[in-house]
Formats: C-alpha cells, structure tokens, sequence
C-alpha cells in the first residue's frame, strides 16, 4: 500500500504538487517528502461492502488557484476512484489468501489431532489391562502378613507406579474420546476446595504454601464438576512442579460482571516465552520424561473450551506464571449464598 501511495501522483498533471493520503483500520500511508494541499478529493476504501477508510488526494498551489485546482482534481474523481477500487480489491485478495492459509492450518492441525487420538486410544487400551493386573496383584500382595519390610516398600513402589501409569491412561484416554462434559448447576469454590486436597501432601513435601482467596459471591455455573476439579489439579500441580525450592500458590475465584474467574499463581521458575507458545499442544512438555506427559494442559485446554470458556497464561522467567480461566455467568443460574 505504501508504494501505491507513492506511485499514485504520477498519474496526475503535476507530480510533485500532488499529495496522497490512504488511512485503513487506523493505519496511514502518505506521499514522502510533501504537503497537504489547499484542494482535495476523496474516496472510500469499501472491502466487502464495509468501509475500511478513505483514499484522499490533495493539490498545493502549483495546480492554480482554488477554484482552478479543485476543477482539475474533479476532472481526476474516476482516476481516485479507480485507485480506491483496486486498493480494495488488494486488500479483499489479501485478506482472502490469510483466512485460506489459517483454515489449512487449522484443518492440518485437526487432522493430526484426530490421528493422535486415534494413536493414543489404542495405546492406552492395549496397555489398561496388563496394567490393572500389575496393580491389583501389587495391592494383594501386601495384604500378606509379616511381610517383610523390604518386600512391602517395593510393593508400595510398584502400587504407586501403577497409579502413576494410570493417571498417564486416563488422560489419554480422555484427549482420545474427548469425552462430553455432563452439565449441572456447580459451586465453583467447593469443586476448587475439593480438588485441591489431592495436591495438599505434595505441596506440604516440597515446602510450598497454598493460599485460597475465594469470592463467597459467585454464583453456581452450569459444569461438569469432576472436569472442573481435574482441570484445578492439574493446574495446581503444574505449578507444585514449578516451585521446586518451595514457594506460594495462590488460588483464587472471583466474580465479575459476566465471568467467573479462576487463576493461579505461583512463584515458579516461569516459561519461556518459545516455549509459552506451545504450551496447549498435545505432548509438547520441558519436564522430565518421569515428570509429564505433555497431555496436562492440552485436556484442560479442550475442557475450558467445552465450557464455552477461556484460558490464557502469563509467565515471566524467574519471577512465576499466572494461568487464568473464566467462564461464562450467561450459564450460571443462583448464586452460591443462595
């Protein structure tokens, strides 16, 4: 757009006294190196029969007198009006061409979701069964009396393995089947108190405070609970992870005019911001393999948004990270006093 603006005097009877002006959404362009002149004509720059700004030119007094030169400018009212047309033109193509390039993106990247999700429901499958023998023969076998105290740490090793492998399972299996959220009118501050007593024993062992601000006025959301308390825990322990010298996290509920709002705070080592980019991708992780799977926040993700809500999170190196969601009062029905 820049060098229509600065090859668009030429076509005018004097060049060099001919100044031009294009303004779309907020954005300026003007001829370089000259004047507004004291004469000018306009035209609007029309992208889908929506106004989008204005193709103005404008002549000093090398055109003449006023009169004179706003003569000449009507004389040039099709050449600014052809100029606007194509102006337009370019900008429809333009924006046509970037919506095409995003919906091919979109679909390959729902392309490889679904094959990843095929993938990851066989996995889990194949693996549940053999899985559920480990476990339930582990938790028999210490059930045995006088068993000896190395033979029961082992086994409680392998328990807790087990229930590590599950959890891995049931994600999995969750971000396969993208299973429907079962909708019913949900206290908000109960479900996060509920959720957050599963991580209670782990922040307590990596010396971490959990600090709950909870707004007694929120009303009750149309949710699923167990989603709601999956997408707390694993936020929470996202950030316990985070805080590995010790640390705070706050949580907090707060009601606003029309959202609802859950964050978490924590005093972390914070994400980069190559790294913040790709955060919701299904099994993008920085974290140890032992660590995570890189499925966490891809399903809290996919619940927030079967919520109809959002989430977004801010991070900054050394200092922490803040995730936000929100959702909608539009689904709420009473109020948590009520």
């Amino acid at each position: 757009l820049e060098r229509i603006v600065n090859l668009l005097p030429s076509s005018f009877q004097y060049p060099e006294n001919t100044h031009v002006r294009l303004r779309v959404d907020g954005l300026d362009w003007r001829t370089k190196d000259r004047d507004p002149g004291h004469c000018s004509i306009e035209e609007p720059i029309m992208v889908n029969d929506v106004k989008r700004g204005v193709l103005q030119v404008s002549v000093d007094e090398g055109y003449g007198s006023p009169a004179t030169a706003q003569t000449r400018l009507r004389d040039k009212k099709n050449l600014t009006a052809t100029a606007a047309q194509q102006i337009s033109l370019l900008i429809a193509k333009k924006e046509t061409r970037a919506a095409k390039q995003t919906l091919e993106r979109q679909l390959r990247q729902a392309d490889r979701l679904a094959k990843i999700g095929r993938f990851s429901a066989g996995v889990a499958h194949e693996i549940n069964e053999p899985l559920a023998n480990i476990l339930g023969f582990a938790q028999l076998a210490l059930q045995t009396p006088d068993l000896p105290e190395q033979a029961a740490g082992d086994l409680t090793n392998i328990v807790n393995a087990s229930l590590h492998a599950r959890e891995i399972i049931r994600k999995l299996m969750y971000f396969s089947r993208q299973m429907p959220p079962q909708f019913v009118p949900t206290d908000l501050n109960e479900c996060v108190r509920q959720a957050l007593r599963i991580t209670e024993a782990e922040a307590k062992r990596n010396n971490i405070d959990v600090v709950c601000e909870f707004d007694d006025t929120l009303p009750k959301i149309t949710a699923d609970p167990q989603h709601i308390k999956q997408v707390v825990v694993n936020l929470a322990a996202n950030a316990l992870q985070a805080m590995e010298e010790g640390g705070a996290l706050t949580v907090r509920t707060i009601n606003s005019p029309n959202d609802v709002y859950l964050t978490f705070q924590d005093t972390g080592a914070g994400i980069p911001q190559e790294d913040l980019k790709q955060i919701f991708t299904p099994f993008y992780s920085t974290k140890d393999i032992d660590k995570g799977t890189g499925l966490g926040l891809s399903v809290v993700h996919g619940i927030v948004k079967a919520h109809g809500g959002f989430i977004q999170v801010r991070s900054k190196v050394g200092e922490g990270t803040l995730v936000e969601t929100a959702f909608s009062h539009a689904n709420g029905e009473t109020t948590a006093e009520e």
